[in-house]
């Protein structure tokens, strides 16, 4: 079968070759999935150049996600059926015709959504969803976050205007407001006017801003936590500037901010299975019922797995792009 493989860690783009390999077989309690598409996320990105939170045994397979059809069980499974379609996350060797994945992991699909919208379903929805309420922000909340036109914070404001929490969205472009209030996303404001945070304020009507995610860290930071209420929450998501986070010592020690970082992985671990399955019946509802759009920015075959990683890197697409096998 043919893999995604790196044999050393570097530019994605540079390291990943298309490499045969034998059919793998599942374990007590795993399943074989053909793989049908699969997402490019930032972290398999970086986890392909060595920089993530994890490093895999090299040679490796890349990829961490996505839909596909069961193609054969392991001993002990008999709640999933060979031939059904379902989504995958946190899983090692995604970019392949088939990976092998414990099967409690496994997502049964509806037929109203899409291989594209699947094939993306956990890893950027999820965290989307799972950042809501650890930030405890509950129906007419209100809070803020930079780097808005990214998957996750798009997810997060439509998940947020599902629930009836009030999310204020920034964006660097001008052309980025219509973008996202395209898509049914509102309270977008751009950062290259002079009076955005003026116009902050005016927005949120003098309500306290209880939370702040941040996705790119540096002085951008401290923007958002001059913004955020007493008592807030300043949440540390990403570091798309890659510069390390500047916040005021003052805005922290008198407004007693609380700053907590957030990585998904990690929370899922300590989780309960019930949690986690109410956490996905909401996200499998509000992707079928249109409430939340999964975008893509492209479709490529497994065999142009270069091109495919390099148009992954670039900023400024519409949504994800995906591997198809």
């Amino acid at each position: 079968m043919r893999t995604a493989t790196h044999a050393s860690f570097g530019t994605p783009s540079d390291v990943l070759t298309i490499t045969e390999k034998p059919l793998p077989t599942p374990g007590a309690g795993e399943i074989r999935v053909k793989m049908v598409m699969s997402s490019i996320h930032n972290h398999d990105l970086l986890t392909v150049q060595g920089v993530y939170g994890y490093k895999p045994e090299l040679p490796a397979v890349a990829g961490s996600e996505a839909v596909g059809l069961v193609d054969a069980l392991g001993e002990g499974v008999t709640h999933l059926a060979v031939g059904q379609r379902i989504a995958m996350s946190g899983i090692r060797g995604a970019w392949a015709e088939y990976f092998v994945g414990p099967a409690a992991s496994a997502i049964p699909l509806p037929e109203a959504i899409s291989d594209e919208a699947g094939s993306q379903l956990v890893s950027m929805p999820l965290s989307a969803l799972v950042l809501l309420e650890f930030a405890g922000l509950k129906q007419g909340d209100w809070a803020i976050q930079n780097a808005a036109t990214g998957a996750v914070a798009k997810v997060l404001a439509m998940i947020a205007k599902a629930r009836g929490i009030h999310v204020i969205n920034l964006v660097r472009r001008a052309d980025a407001v219509s973008e996202l209030n395209g898509l049914g996303i509102d309270n977008v404001i751009s950062t290259a006017d002079a009076d955005w945070k003026d116009k902050v304020r005016a927005l949120a009507g003098g309500a306290p801003i209880k939370a702040a995610v941040d996705g790119v860290g540096g002085p951008e930071a401290n923007d958002l936590l001059s913004l955020i209420g007493e008592n807030g929450l300043f949440v540390s998501f990403g570091l798309m500037s890659g510069k390390p986070l500047e916040l005021s010592a003052g805005d922290l020690i008198f407004k007693q901010v609380t700053v907590k970082g957030f990585w998904l992985a990690k929370i899922m671990q300590t989780t309960p299975r019930e949690t986690i399955g109410r956490w996905f019946g909401e996200l499998l509802g509000l992707v079928a019922s249109g409430a939340v759009t999964l975008q893509d920015g492209g479709i490529y075959d497994l065999a142009d797995v270069k091109d495919a990683v390099a148009a992954a890197a670039k900023p400024g697409r519409p949504g994800k792009i995906l591997i198809r096998a």
